[in-house]
């Protein structure tokens, strides 16, 4: 059962104002999340993950067995940016490929230091939101890196290790995996240092996490005119990439007998709760340098 409420619209022109970017230059940003096509405050955002959280835990507390949850929180590739819809992005199309129970938060421009486009970023925010401690995930997924790309390497040690510990502390027996840079056209010299600061900043924190490294795997995916985002097959490729290596790590699909509490297919029935917000239509994004964030 998916949980996507009905939310009301907001006219699309109070959606754009200008805000100062970084470097001096300036962007048209939503200064509401945009959420499965509608404008939405939020407070209702909050409370919209609030409500799917609760059904998703009534659910698992009344199966007959025992389905496993996955909360994966990131940025656009998260969100569903280039596949179209968030239910075309690799994050829901592992979930579909898992028949788990799943929470999925994503804000395009978010990233362990980066806010976000909708400003739900950075992850570790991301995170606080979900409520981990309720959910007792089996698995927590977080998908960050190319929006880092300029920033300091001390920051952004510190920043991943934050993470960690936060998952950690609020789910201790949830594998985790990290989804670490996607590259597009440019940057890559920058995307190399970052990347190469993710991993070794997660290994130090914790040996067991599962990392998956798009950059130095050299994912080839279709993607969309940017070079970057995932077309649709593209999420497609990504999902099964991402599904293939947390089944090398003991990761596997949630299977059950045809029956009473069975869903189509064979799959125990499951919540989806799908968040990922999206950048809408009429909002034109300037070209926006990354410059360093300084520690403070």
């Amino acid at each position: 059962m998916a949980c996507v409420a009905a939310l009301s619209s907001l006219p699309a022109q109070a959606a754009m104002r200008p805000t100062p970017g970084v470097g001096g230059a300036y962007q048209y940003v939503p200064p509401l999340p945009f959420l499965h096509g509608r404008f939405i405050t939020t407070a209702q955002l909050s409370a919209q993950l609030a409500a799917c959280e609760q059904r998703l835990q009534r659910a698992r507390q009344g199966a007959g067995r025992r389905v496993p949850t996955v909360v994966i929180v990131g940025a656009s590739i998260t969100a569903g940016v280039g596949a179209g819809q968030p239910d075309r992005s690799w994050a829901a199309l592992l979930v579909r490929r898992l028949g788990w129970n799943a929470v999925v938060y994503g804000d395009p421009g978010a990233g362990y230091v980066r806010p976000g486009i909708h400003r739900r970023g950075p992850v570790a925010r991301e995170i606080a939101e979900v409520d981990l401690r309720k959910l007792n995930p089996a698995l927590v997924i977080v998908q960050a890196g190319h929006n880092d790309m300029g920033v300091q390497a001390q920051l952004e040690q510190q920043r991943v290790k934050q993470v960690i510990a936060q998952i950690r502390a609020a789910a201790p027996d949830a594998g985790i995996a990290l989804i670490t840079v996607f590259v597009g056209r440019l940057h890559r010299p920058a995307a190399y240092q970052t990347d190469r600061t993710i991993v070794a900043a997660a290994k130090a924190a914790d040996p067991a996490v599962i990392i998956m490294d798009p950059l130095a795997g050299k994912w080839k995916y279709a993607r969309i005119r940017d070079g970057l985002h995932p077309t649709a097959a593209g999420s497609q490729w990504i999902a099964g990439q991402v599904g293939q290596i947390l089944e090398g790590r003991g990761v596997h699909p949630m299977l059950a007998p045809r029956g009473a509490g069975a869903a189509p297919g064979g799959r125990p029935d499951r919540v989806v709760c799908n968040f990922g917000l999206q950048v809408p239509a009429a909002v034109q994004t300037a070209p926006v340098k990354p410059v360093p964030v300084s520690l403070r």
